[in-house]
């Protein structure tokens, strides 16, 4: 895969690199990030972090709260210190304890929001993934069963005032479309 090479030289360039997959919902950007966990796993450790585990809910998702989380989880790899994170339990609708992230060569961000301003610079690379939303939505919805349908219908919404603000796809290294 030509993107597996492009990656590990953008992340030749860094001590530990990071980098973030973006994209609207049900573009494949857990799908990505697992690819390049399998390739780049085999030879240099990696920490993938899915923004669905950081969120805090629907509401209070893409936040400056949820920023501040990515910029510390950033900092401490670069430390090589291990991270404590909360997982969010969507079941419970509350976030679970503290884990501790174990250190590695590599951080992957992947989400709706793994590329806020706040640590666009500090990204050893950028993916974007593109979707009609329309379509991302349609495969959530089949993923994720007609139950996410109505918070999904305003995500749409939440996730493309997020763009805006952003502009993770203008910062992108790599432009794909799903």
């Amino acid at each position: 895969m030509q993107l597996i090479a492009a990656l590990l030289d953008l992340c030749s360039k860094q001590q530990y690199p990071v980098i973030a997959i973006d994209g609207p919902a049900g573009a494949g950007k857990t799908t990505l990030a697992h690819e390049i966990f399998l390739s780049i796993s085999l030879t240099k450790s990696v920490n993938v972090i899915h923004m669905d585990d950081l969120y805090d809910g629907w509401q209070n998702a893409l936040t400056e709260d949820l920023s501040k989380i990515l910029k510390y989880l950033i900092d401490s790899h670069r430390q090589q210190s291990p991270a404590k994170i909360k997982k969010y339990n969507w079941q419970s609708k509350q976030f679970d304890e503290v884990e501790i992230l174990p250190i590695a060569n590599i951080l992957v961000l992947e989400g709706v929001g793994s590329a806020p301003h706040l640590i666009q610079s500090e990204l050893s690379a950028l993916i974007w993934l593109e979707i009609d939303p329309e379509i991302g939505l349609s495969r959530v919805i089949a993923r994720d069963g007609e139950g996410v349908a109505p918070e999904m219908k305003r995500w749409l919404s939440t996730q493309q005032q997020y763009f805006r603000q952003h502009s993770p796809r203008e910062k992108a290294d790599f432009i794909l479309t799903t």
